[in-house]
C-alpha cells in the first residue's frame, strides 16, 4: 500500500512560511505583496479557481485585487488593462485566468505582462529561464509537483523520470525542473509507442494527460513515486484524475489523490512567486527612494 502524499499539508506548510516572510517584508519595507487577478467572462471553472486564488491572499496577508471583464472585451481593452497594472508599485503580480474567450489571443495576452510580474511563469522571457535553470518564478504547477516529490525523500538525481503530457503549463516545464534536479527525464504524448513500457519503468511518473483514470496498474512500476495532475470528471461525473486510484495505489510507494494532492500546491505556489516579486519590486523601490533622497540632498547643499 503507498504512502498517501498530503497536497493539503504540505500547502499549508509553504502558505505558513510565505505568510511569516511577508510580515517581515512589511517590517523592512512597509510593503504588502500585492496580486492581481483579470478573469474575462463567467467561465464557472475560472471563477472557482479566481475565488481559491483570492482565499489563499487572504491568508499569507497580501492585498488581492479581482478585476472581472464581461466576455466581449477586446484585446486592445485587456492590453491597456495589462499595461495599467505593469506600471502599478502596489501590484507585484499580475495572473491572467485562463483559458480566454476564443477572439483572445492567449500567448499575446501572456506577452504583454511585464516578466516582473509574470507570476504564473507564463512570459515568453520567464519560460526561457526556466529552460536554462536560472529563473526567479518557478511554473507553479510543475513547482508544486516537485515539492510534493521533495516531502517523499525519494531522491531525484539519478531517477528514471516519466512525464505523461507535453502541455506548455505543465509538461514541458515539468521535465525541464525534473532534469535541473539530475533526473533521467522522458517525455510522453498521444504519438508515443510503447508507452505502457515506458511509464513501467519509471521511478517518478507524473502524469498530466487530462484524461480520467487513465493510467492503470500495468504502467506503474512497483514502489514508484506517483504524481497525478490531473483534474477530470469520469462517466458518472465524480471528480478524479489521471491515476486510476484504487487499482495503482497498492502497487506505488508514493502517491497523491485527487483532490488534495497537487491542487492546493499550485496555488500555494502562486503565492510564493508574488511574494519573491514584491521582494524584488520593495527592494527596487527602497534603491530608488535612496538614490532620489540622496540627490535631492546633494542639490541642496549646492544652494
Amino acid at each position: 500500500m503507498a504512502n498517501l502524499i498530503n497536497g493539503k499539508e504540505i500547502a499549508a506548510q509553504v502558505k505558513a512560511e510565505v505568510a511569516k516572510d511577508a510580515e517581515k517584508l512589511a517590517e523592512k519595507f512597509g510593503a504588502t505583496p500585492g496580486l492581481a487577478v483579470v478573469i474575462v467572462g463567467d467561465d464557472p471553472a475560472s471563477k472557482i479557481y479566481v475565488r481559491n486564488k483570492k482565499k489563499a491572499c487572504e491568508e499569507v496577508g497580501f492585498y488581492s485585487e479581482e478585476i472581472a471583464l464581461p466576455e466581449k472585451t477586446s484585446q486592445k481593452e485587456l492590453l491597456n488593462l495589462i499595461d495599467t497594472l505593469n506600471k502599478r508599485v502596489d501590484i507585484d503580480g499580475i495572473l491572467v485566468q485562463l483559458p480566454l474567450p476564443k477572439h483572445l489571443n492567449e500567448k499575446t495576452i501572456i506577452g504583454a505582462i511585464s516578466p516582473k510580474k509574470d507570476v504564473d511563469a507564463f512570459s515568453p522571457f520567464n519560460v526561457g529561464r526556466v529552460m536554462i535553470g536560472e529563473y526567479r518564478f518557478s511554473p507553479c504547477t510543475p513547482a508544486g509537483v516537485m515539492e510534493l516529490i521533495k516531502s517523499t525523500g525519494v531522491e531525484i538525481a539519478g531517477k528514471n523520470c516519466v512525464v505523461i503530457g507535453r502541455s506548455n503549463i505543465v509538461g514541458k516545464p515539468m521535465a525541464m525542473m525534473l532534469l535541473h534536479e539530475s533526473g533521467t527525464v522522458t517525455v510522453c504524448h498521444s504519438k508515443t509507442q510503447n508507452l505502457q513500457e515506458i511509464t513501467s519503468k519509471a521511478d517518478i511518473l507524473v502524469s498530466a494527460v487530462g484524461k480520467a483514470n487513465f493510467v492503470t496498474a500495468d504502467m506503474v512500476k512497483e514502489g514508484a513515486v506517483v504524481i497525478d495532475v490531473g483534474m477530470n470528471h469520469d462517466e458518472e461525473g465524480n471528480l478524479c484524475g489521471d491515476v486510476k486510484f484504487d487499482e495503482v495505489e497498492p502497487k506505488a510507494g508514493y502517491i497523491t489523490p485527487v483532490p488534495g494532492g497537487v491542487g492546493p500546491m499550485t496555488i500555494a505556489m502562486l503565492m510564493k512567486n508574488t511574494l519573491t516579486a514584491a521582494m524584488i519590486n520593495a527592494s527596487v523601490v527602497n534603491r530608488a527612494a535612496k538614490v532620489n533622497k540622496k540627490s535631492n540632498a546633494g542639490t541642496e547643499n549646492k544652494k
